[in-house]
């Protein structure tokens, strides 16, 4: 009994030293602004923890609508989802700006099986984005197996009549996964147009992600310069059926792969990115976007990719709307069209803002995720790129360490200039690839305090921009 009270007591005292020790650690060595800052920044979290919408707001969009794929009609339906949602959040003004998207449709779902010493391995399969069908009766080959591109290239002829099987897995020594992603992923956009030109039947590529398992992870292809006579099938199998069928390979080189697949490209279709801002107070002219993409892959529900994302950029506004923050500057959320597979509303938006000679200053993208924040990645000039990276004392409190130098986002990624400050945003990323692309992307994959977390950390950054980006004056590097 004694050991247990003691045990206790003790548990009580060091807990509450830890909570002690955050408050001292995020109030000292702070100027007297930063001070402010701090305390700015903690109301922000405070009402996101305890006021947020972008949970519901997520599982509205994910469990009424699901997949967007663009062209679709459940993408027509998330334009008018967000439309009405921006307008209820209380945006000074809401608009669609109209973009021709591409239309390609999956069809019926795609069957793969090869023979085994007479036994039939069945395959989790889904065609590529783009990709073109096979012959209504499918299509059945020997498979060569290749790592990469460049071991593709120096087969030449021998692929010819073959379906070319793309096995290089993610590189888990890699602590970062979109690394891991980025150094694998050009066998799936690449592979057809490599192969094609030296005729070969088909491509199958082995899903992109860290986890061995069952789930067939689509994505975008591109047939690059070939003729359309040299287009051939395309589709990613499931990590575990790749293992397998490698070590089959082994055992029985001249096994024969089928599969069959119905999808087509259909006419360009309209749709819209969906656009809200609140106006500045001060210098109203110069303009930060916050944002994600609206589409989704049509496997799942696009819940991580991007429905967080959506959600969050717009609970940044609310947020800001609920603390009653003035922004000095134009506070733009945008739900950006066809980031999946042709980044249209991306381009059009920036097409759009240089012919209405809009003087953007900054943008903040999230696009990887609503896993738990880990920082932020910097496309900037040198001047401003140290300029954030000296805010890194007011949100490493809130596990916000990471404030490096990289990309932004593919939709933000267009309004690129010299004066431009580019943000993506960066949570942990060890189980984002578990899910990207696949039929699990969905709402129930999302943690509410993790996605919280994310639209408070994203308020925070841009309230620190608002305050100090536009005084600061550019400097080349």
């Amino acid at each position: 009994m004694y050991k247990s009270s003691l045990f206790l007591a003790l548990t009580f005292v060091f807990f509450s030293c830890l909570q002690q020790q955050e408050k001292i650690s995020s109030s000292t060595q702070l100027s007297k602004e930063e001070k402010i800052d701090s305390t700015k920044i903690k109301s922000l979290f405070n009402a996101a923890l305890t006021q947020g919408e972008s949970y519901e707001w997520l599982r509205d969009l994910t469990q009424t609508i699901g997949g967007r794929l663009s062209g679709s009609p459940e993408a027509a339906k998330a334009v008018v989802w967000g439309e009405q949602l921006m307008k209820s959040v209380g945006l000074d003004s809401v608009w669609l700006q109209p973009v021709m998207v591409p239309h390609w449709v999956r069809g019926e779902k795609e069957i793969a099986y090869y023979l085994n010493n007479g036994k039939q391995i069945n395959v989790p399969i889904c065609a590529l984005g783009f990709s073109i069908a096979t012959p209504k009766e499918g299509l059945s080959a020997e498979v060569i197996e290749v790592h990469s591109l460049e071991e593709a290239k120096a087969l030449g002829e021998k692929m010819r009549g073959k379906i070319v099987f793309f096995n290089r897995p993610f590189d888990n020594t890699l602590i970062n996964t979109f690394a891991a992603y980025g150094g694998c992923v050009g066998q799936r956009v690449q592979g057809a147009a490599v192969c094609g030109v030296y005729g070969a039947k088909g491509v199958i590529v082995r899903s992109m992600t860290n986890a061995i398992d069952d789930y067939p992870h689509t994505g975008t292809m591109s047939y690059g310069d070939l003729e359309p006579e040299q287009y051939i099938p395309t589709a990613a199998i499931s990590s575990r059926a790749a293992t397998i069928l490698s070590a089959d390979l082994k055992a029985n080189p001249t096994l024969k792969f089928y599969f069959k697949q119905s999808c087509q490209t259909l006419p360009d279709a309209p749709s819209f990115n969906v656009v809200g801002q609140i106006t500045g107070s001060e210098t109203p002219e110069n303009i930060m976007v916050v944002g994600g993409h609206l589409d989704s892959w049509d496997l799942g529900d696009g819940a991580h990719d991007d429905g967080t994302g959506i959600v969050q950029s717009l609970e940044v506004a609310a947020l800001f709307k609920k603390n009653n923050f003035r922004l000095k500057n134009t506070l733009r959320v945008v739900f950006f069209m066809n980031e999946e597979n042709g980044t249209r509303g991306a381009k059009k938006y920036a097409e759009l803002a240089k012919l209405n000679q809009e003087n953007h200053i900054g943008g903040l993208e999230s696009d990887a995720g609503g896993h738990t924040p880990r920082g932020f990645s910097i496309d900037a000039n040198l001047a401003n790129t140290t300029l954030l990276q000296s805010w890194k004392k007011l949100l490493a409190p809130y596990g916000l360490h990471d404030l490096e130098q990289g990309g932004s986002g593919a939709d933000i990624s267009p309004l690129k200039a010299e004066t431009v400050t580019l943000v993506g945003y960066r949570p942990d990323s060890q189980r984002y690839f578990d899910y990207h692309h696949t039929s699990i992307d969905t709402f129930d994959k999302v943690n509410k305090r993790e996605l919280e977390l994310g639209s408070a950390s994203m308020a925070s950054f841009l309230y620190l921009m608002d305050k100090y980006l536009y005084n600061n004056t550019p400097i080349k590097p």
